[in-house]
C-alpha cells in the first residue's frame, strides 16, 4: 500500500522504514528541510541502532522516500499516519499544538476520503476531536485509527519486528481491518479496540512499568537498612511468572521521552474526570527522589565538593540512545554545581546533549580514563557495555580517593573492595556504612 508519514522524529521515522520494510511504499513528511536532506542520504537525524542500515535499503528498493511537500505526497495516497510529538506542558498535560496543526495540514491536502492513523501518543479522546478538525477543513470523510507505539529507544527496531502485540483502535469497521492490513506482514498479534482504549492502552502500559521500577527501587532503599540484597530479591521475585523479571531493575529512576511525560499526562487525565490517582502521583515522587540517591550518598563520603573533581560516566537516561530528556544525569549535575563540584562527564553518544543544557559549566572528557583521573568519586550514571567493561584496577590506579557509587549495578562489590575501592550500589544492605535516610 501506499502510506504517507507525518514527522521524522523518533516514532516517524521507525515507523516509516519499518512499514517500507514490510513492503509498503512509504512517504515521510517533514517540515524541517536539513533532517529531509540528511534523510535522502540516509543520514538519520536520531541514534537508533540499525536504522540507517535500513534506510539505505528501503530508499534503493524504492519503497521509502523523504519530503516536505505533503499536499504532493497525498495525492495519490488515502493512509497517513501522523506522528508528531505531544510534548509535556508545565502542568503534565500533553501540548497538542503540532498534532493539531498537522491535522489542518492533512485536511487542506486531501483529495479524497482518507485514513489517519494517529501513532502519537495522545490523551482519552483526542483522535475525535483530531477527526473533528480535519472535517471542519475538508469536503472528505475520515476515518480515525489509534495505533499507539511500544518503541524502547535503543531497540526500536526488535520492538517493532520482534513486538508482543499491536494494538489498534478505531470506531470504523472498515477503517480497522484496512489497517490491520497494512501491519499483518509484522507477523505479531494484533489487538483490535475502540479508539478511546487504544488511546489509553499506551498511558496505562507505560504507568504500569514506570510503577515496577518505582516500586523495586523502594524496595533497594529498604534493602540497604536490613541487610538485604536487591539484585537477589529482585531475581527472586521475578522467577515468579505472575511478577516476570522485566523492569525490576533497582537503579536511579527512570526517564528518557515517554516514562515521564506519559505518568504525568495520565495523572492529569485522572484529574480531569476527578479521580485522584493517588498510587501514579506517589510512583513520580519515588522517582523523583531516587535520581539524586548518588548524590547523598557521595555527600557522606566527600564532604566539602566545593572545587573537588567528581566524574559522571554515562549521560543518557539509558544504554542506546542519545537521549537525556528526564535523565538522572541532569538532576545530579545541577546539585553538584550547586555544591561547587568540578564536574567531568563521560558518554559514548549523549554529550552533546548535556552540552547544549550546560554549555561549559562541567567538563566534557573523550574517554573514561581522562574522565576519572585524579577524581574524588565516581558516578555510574548508565549502563553503556564500554563503561560496564571498565577493568576495577583503572578506578584504583587513576583516581585520588577510589571511591565508585553505582546507580546502575554493573560492577562485583567483591572484586572491588579486594583492591580496596570503596564500592556502593543502590540496594546492597550488606554495607551499613551507606545506609541512608530513605
Amino acid at each position: 500500500m501506499e502510506i504517507v508519514v507525518i514527522g521524522t522524529g523518533y516514532v516517524g521515522l521507525v515507523t516509516g522504514v519499518s512499514l517500507s520494510e514490510i513492503g509498503h511504499q512509504v512517504t515521510c513528511i517533514d517540515t524541517s528541510i536539513e533532517k529531509i536532506t540528511k534523510l535522502k542520504k540516509s543520514i538519520s537525524p536520531i541514534y537508533e541502532p540499525g536504522i540507517e542500515e535500513l534506510i539505505e535499503k528501503n530508499v534503493a528498493a524504492n519503497r521509502l522516500f523523504f519530503g516536505t511537500d505533503l499536499q504532493a505526497a497525498m495525492k495519490n495516497k488515502k493512509i497517513v499516519y501522523l506522528t508528531v510529538g505531544t510534548p509535556q506542558n508545565p502542568d503534565g498535560t500533553a501540548n497538542l499544538v503540532y498534532l493539531e496543526a498537522a491535522a489542518i495540514d492533512i485536511a487542506k491536502s486531501m483529495v479524497q476520503d482518507t485514513i489517519v492513523v494517529v501513532k502519537s501518543t495522545v490523551p482519552v479522546g483526542t483522535n475525535e476531536k483530531i477527526k473533528k478538525l480535519i472535517e471542519e477543513n475538508t469536503q472528505f470523510n475520515v476515518a480515525m485509527v489509534s495505533n499507539p507505539e511500544f518503541l524502547r529507544e535503543g531497540s526500536a527496531l526488535v520492538d517493532v519486528f520482534e513486538g508482543d502485540r499491536i494494538v489498534l483502535g478505531a470506531n470504523d469497521k472498515k477503517a480497522l481491518e484496512t489497517i490491520a492490513e497494512v501491519n499483518n506482514a509484522f507477523a505479531i498479534p494484533i489487538y483490535k479496540t475502540n479508539l478511546e482504549s487504544a488511546e489509553m492502552i499506551k498511558y496505562a502500559s507505560n504507568a504500569f512499568l514506570a510503577t515496577k521500577i518505582s516500586f523495586i527501587n523502594e524496595i533497594a532503599n529498604i534493602c540497604e537498612k536490613t541487610g538485604a540484597n536487591i539484585e537477589q530479591v529482585s531475581t527472586g521475585m521475578g522467577l515468579d511468572s505472575r511478577i516476570g523479571s522485566k523492569f525490576l531493575n533497582a537503579g536511579i529512576g527512570y526517564g528518557g521521552s515517554c516514562f515521564p511525560k506519559d505518568t504525568a499526562a495520565l495523572s492529569q487525565i485522572a484529574g480531569t474526570v476527578n479521580h485522584d490517582f493517588k498510587l501514579l502521583k506517589a510512583v513520580i515522587e519515588v522517582n523523583e527522589k531516587q535520581k539524586l540517591k548518588l548524590v547523598d550518598v557521595l555527600k557522606t563520603e566527600v564532604s566539602h565538593l566545593q572545587g573537588k573533581k567528581i566524574a559522571l560516566l554515562g549521560l543518557a537516561f539509558k544504554p542506546e540512545t542519545d537521549d537525556i530528556r528526564e535523565s538522572a544525569s541532569q538532576v545530579i549535575i545541577e546539585n553538584l554545581l550547586v555544591a561547587g563540584a568540578n564536574i567531568h562527564v563521560y558518554d559514548p553518544i549523549a554529550q552533546a546533549g548535556i552540552q547544549a543544557v550546560f554549555g561549559d559549566e562541567i567538563v566534557y572528557e573523550k574517554d573514561i580514563e581522562s574522565t576519572i583521573i585524579e577524581a574524588e568519586a565516581v558516578l555510574i550514571i548508565t549502563e553503556w557495555d564500554e563503561i560496564k567493561a571498565i577493568k576495577p584496577a583503572i578506578f584504583k590506579k587513576l583516581m585520588r580517593q577510589p571511591i565508585v557509587l553505582d546507580g546502575r549495578l554493573i560492577y562485583n562489590k567483591a572484586e572491588m573492595s579486594s583492591l580496596g575501592i570503596k564500592y556502593y550500589s543502590v540496594g546492597d544492605g550488606t554495607n551499613a556504612s551507606y545506609k541512608t535516610d530513605y
